[in-house]
């Protein structure tokens, strides 16, 4: 079984911008508040739905606030199949400072 990779944001803008698809597992109001642009709210209402309709194979890179919940979220999404997970470090916190203009607001996309 593989295990998810931890990344700097920086590796995380690349993927993003070759196709990988970013998760962020905070809450809905922050997460509505401003995310990482293009990126997908899960949560365990959604979680659900997001696994049955995943190309498992595809990156997938989680973010949390500050790069620790990701990363049992991404070692989850790692035990349910996915091969290709990345878990951010330093979360949306260092995001947003690294990457200002790559932020949005509003539910999920």
């Amino acid at each position: 079984m593989s295990e998810f990779k931890r990344i700097p944001p920086e590796q995380a803008q690349a993927l993003r911008e070759q196709g990988a698809v970013v998760v962020d597992v905070r809450d809905p109001q922050t997460y509505a508040a401003l995310h990482i642009s293009g990126s997908k709210h899960l949560d365990n209402h959604s979680l659900h739905a997001f696994i049955q309709g995943a190309d498992l194979d595809a990156p997938t890179v989680v973010v949390c606030y500050h790069g620790n919940s990701s990363q049992g979220a991404a070692a989850y999404l790692i035990s349910q199949g996915f091969s290709d997970v990345y878990s951010m470090d330093g979360g949306f916190e260092l995001w947003r400072t690294t990457y200002p203009a790559e932020t949005a607001q509003g539910t999920s996309e």
